[in-house]
């Protein structure tokens, strides 16, 4: 079987937020607060911002505990959406898009692309090789690409990037991942998977057919006494195609 396709995951994967030393839910008020103001300046006023607030931050729970179990994805503007209703915006009026907008999602302070990743990306490509970003993101994907776009990355996905929150379903899914071999036009066998997650990336792609690479960028928890074991695991992304070397011979044009 030829190597046709890498699929990234991209949060510590390709992205390293270990820079981002906030609190989340504090640097999170500032998104919110943009959200509320257009709210008021475009529908009239809502009676407190802190009542949205509580709204957004407790249906965004309810939507990821439910997730962990149902792999339904969460989906940032239908939450913001119900939130704004909730706390008093007129039913009908507002539109997911136009709150999206709104919250102005853009680069994280702290936040940059891993410095392995360019040169990997540029030789995968030279070499023919399709890539692909598949994210648990609960942002919509045209939100991230604006985020990935202000790192640099985007240039290097220009034909496939998947959000949970497109598909519907949060990776370890299988929909997830075969929404990325339908967009890439390529089958399970023919594609290689690289994510730092041992249940969402590694155990959900080896279940949807194909090989799984660990990316280790901080100590790595057990993997369930050993239930899930990736194909193999790499400290920096330098290390990826001598893997596929040994894989998929001759995959080098």
């Amino acid at each position: 079987m030829m190597l046709k396709a890498i699929l990234f995951d991209l949060d510590d994967t390709l992205l390293d937020w270990h820079g981002f030393v906030e609190e989340w839910p504090t640097f999170e008020r500032a998104y919110l607060r943009r959200v509320y103001d257009f709210v008021e300046r475009e529908h009239g006023t809502l009676p407190d911002f802190e009542a949205f607030v509580k709204q957004f931050r407790d249906r965004t729970r309810a939507a990821w505990d439910a997730g962990r179990g149902s792999l339904l994805a969460p989906n940032l503007g239908h939450i913001l959406l119900e939130s704004a209703e909730a706390a008093g915006a007129p039913l009908g009026k507002l539109t997911v898009d136009a709150l999206l907008s709104a919250y102005e999602w853009t680069a994280v302070p702290g936040t940059v692309i891993f410095p392995d990743v360019a040169d990997a990306l540029v030789l995968l490509r030279e070499n023919g090789i399709k890539i692909a970003i598949v994210t648990n993101a609960y942002q919509p994907m045209w939100l991230r690409d604006l985020e990935i776009e202000a790192h640099g990355l985007l240039q290097h996905f220009p034909d496939c990037r998947i959000s949970a929150a497109d598909v519907g379903y949060l990776k370890p899914h299988p929909a997830i991942f075969q929404a990325a071999f339908d967009c890439l036009g390529v089958t399970a066998q023919e594609a290689v998977f690289v994510g730092d997650n041992p249940i969402a990336d590694i155990a959900g792609a080896q279940g949807a057919g194909m090989r799984a690479v660990l990316r280790v960028t901080s100590p790595t928890p057990p993997m369930l006494s050993g239930l899930i074991v990736p194909d193999a695991a790499v400290n920096s992304l330098a290390e990826l195609p001598p893997i596929l070397d040994e894989w998929f011979p001759g995959w080098r044009m």
